[in-house]
């Protein structure tokens, strides 16, 4: 029978299935931070239970670390808390634990895939939404809650409604100055919040094959965005080109076995979704949102939508996000003044996104008063930056690099925009205070965020 990836995944994992058509899903990694993971752990040790598969777990913090001073203590008492309880929790328990001054430490997101611990055909969570990044590795990979973090600890399984499945093709070739978060921000203002809502996504088509594993992983960050339990793209030989000699891919011969396995995974070409839809690569821009979801995004040329082209049942909720945010309907985005502008997150904290910054501010300056948060999405990363000479370009142009951790992406360390404030975002959500309590967050690719570096106002990249 015809199967679609994620079915010939899925299938491969099940445990059992109870009457009620709830799986029993094996899974092959366990990713866990510091803020989803101490009562998870506090409930093994309740039960007199150890984990089932320790090798199959591994731990960072992320969420609350400082992005300065990383070899001085935390200074924030919760924050300190809840690093120190993970570091106790993986030492007591055995398990793989990736510190502040560790070489591996960083984003979860980012983490997994740059050590090759991610891996196609794996099934993966972690206490996060934004698990379903590392679908771009042609994976199931998708966030599950405290409880489900210590079902998987215990047992190495989870029980889960199969979702159905959607397969998103993207025809065509992306312009000039376009990048994959841009594409991931069309994708959301078309689906809206909601339309993915109960569907596992496949990202296809030309324009998809055509992005690098990087952009794989922005677009298949995103997915949860759109209510999608995950996203996921087929691996081919940009994936097996990323993963080969990293520390945790398998090598030698392994390595032939797993690619011989891997090559057989993608969807068969009569195998059918549940949903399919198609977008054009040449229509989509740089793009920014201007209301508080990302679904409420347009092109940076564009103007916020008129009253008259919002449905009715939706105008209550359009307004109250434009009065947030400071805006007004049919006001233009181009022009408009930002304070700060944070490059970072699991979205977009990766080295090509650092790249792409300093291209573009390279022989400018940064936009007095404005501040910036340059944040790598780990250590490995950082140490790109400095390989490459990128942080002397940054430094050249009145940038300071900081360390990693997920900083400005949500209010949870010191890295808080102050209320009111405008910051230009290469996160993932810009919910209402998601920034800092009465941050106003537009969010936007790694070239919209550095064209506002040095203009201090939304301004298109390719202008530049």
């Amino acid at each position: 029978m015809k199967q679609t990836l994620f079915e010939k995944i899925w299938e491969r994992h099940i445990v059992d299935t109870l009457p009620d058509g709830t799986t029993q899903l094996y899974i092959d990694r366990l990713y866990c931070h510091e803020v989803t993971s101490p009562q998870a752990f506090a409930g093994l040790r309740e039960r007199g239970l150890t984990p089932f598969r320790p090798k199959q777990i591994t731990c960072l913090p992320d969420h609350n670390v400082p992005t300065l001073n990383q070899d001085k203590p935390i200074e924030d008492p919760v924050s300190r808390k809840q690093v120190d309880t993970l570091e106790k929790n993986a030492a007591d328990f055995g398990l793989a634990y990736y510190g502040l001054q560790h070489p591996k430490n960083g984003i979860v997101h980012v983490v997994g895939p740059e050590n090759g611990l991610t891996l196609p055909g794996m099934t993966i969570v972690c206490g996060d939404s934004h698990t379903s990044t590392h679908g771009a590795l042609g994976a199931i990979a998708f966030g599950i809650g405290t409880s489900e973090v210590e079902m998987t600890l215990a047992t190495q399984c989870i029980m889960q409604r199969k979702p159905r499945t959607m397969r998103i093709t993207l025809d065509g070739q992306l312009r000039a100055g376009v990048t994959a978060k841009d594409v991931a921000l069309y994708i959301i203002s078309r689906m809206t919040t909601s339309g993915a809502t109960g569907y596992f996504v496949e990202y296809a088509g030309e324009a998809i094959r055509r992005t690098t594993m990087e952009e794989r992983l922005t677009i298949c960050n995103l997915s949860i965005e759109m209510g999608a339990r995950g996203g996921m793209i087929a691996p081919d030989q940009v994936t097996f080109d990323y993963l080969k000699g990293r520390e945790f891919a398998p090598q030698g011969t392994g390595w032939e076995k797993a690619l011989a396995a891997w090559q057989n995974l993608y969807s068969d070409d009569d195998a059918t979704f549940d949903k399919e839809v198609r977008f054009r690569a040449e229509d989509i821009e740089p793009m920014v949102t201007y209301g508080t979801n990302p679904g409420m995004g347009i092109g940076i040329r564009e103007q916020i939508p008129s009253l008259d082209n919002i449905d009715e049942a939706g105008r209550i909720s359009f307004l109250k996000a434009l009065d947030y945010m400071g805006f007004h309907p049919g006001d233009p985005m181009l022009g408009k003044p930002v304070d700060y502008v944070f490059l970072g997150s699991c979205t977009n904290g990766r080295i090509e996104d650092f790249r792409a910054f300093a291209s573009a501010v390279k022989g400018y300056r940064k936009a007095p008063g404005l501040t910036a948060w340059l944040v790598p999405g780990s250590r490995q990363v950082e140490q790109q930056i400095r390989a490459e000479g990128i942080d002397a370009i940054l430094t050249e142009a009145g940038f300071e690099l900081r360390q990693p951790g997920c900083s400005a992406c949500l209010a949870m360390n010191d890295d808080k925009v102050p209320a009111g404030k405008y910051a230009v975002s290469t996160s993932n959500r810009n919910f209402e205070g998601r920034q800092g309590p009465g941050a106003r967050t537009i969010l936007a690719g790694p070239l919209v965020a550095a064209a506002a570096a040095v203009t201090g106002k939304i301004t298109d990249p390719r202008t530049l």
